[in-house]
């Protein structure tokens, strides 16, 4: 998996979880890519207004470039790969870092594990996850837990 953006110094530890992701979820991240980047409060919050016409801040926000279903394997968008590199652009994450070290805080674990549970459920986003029903919120969460127990750094 290529991964761009502002995420310094929390790279290598997302593709690593990103990695054990793949293995879980058992989808081929070979050649795919996404953008991620850390905003500031002011720059999520405008994001957030501006596509989902909430105003106020967040977390994290995932804007999918496919239009994903979680048990639809990534094989069957081979069509929508990039014509220069081949690769197949899942969709941009973005993670205020003031944020996540303040829930870091507030919920007692580290920073490491909060960038990862973030970076994490963006990318779940990506796949077509969400967490509107609760029996997909409850799916998503498990999910999310047992890659991060996987990767080592569950709560």
């Amino acid at each position: 998996m290529i991964i761009e953006g502002k995420i310094f110094p929390y790279k290598r530890k997302i593709a690593a979880l990103f990695g054990v992701a793949e293995e879980v979820l058992k989808e081929d991240f070979g050649t795919v890519s996404i953008s991620l980047n850390f905003v500031s409060e002011q720059q999520i919050a405008a994001l957030n207004k501006n596509f989902r016409g909430i105003e106020k801040s967040t977390d994290v926000l995932s804007f999918p470039n496919l239009n994903k279903k979680v048990n639809e394997n990534l094989k069957k968008f081979e069509k929508e790969r990039n014509f220069d590199d081949n690769l197949l652009f899942l969709g941009d994450i973005v993670i205020c870092k003031n944020i996540a070290k303040r829930q870091a805080k507030e919920y007692g674990h580290s920073m490491k594990r909060e960038v990862c549970f973030l970076a994490l459920h963006g990318l779940l986003h990506l796949l077509g996850y969400d967490h509107i029903e609760k029996e997909d919120e409850a799916l998503m969460q498990k999910t999310a837990e047992e890659i991060l127990n996987k990767f080592g750094v569950s709560r």
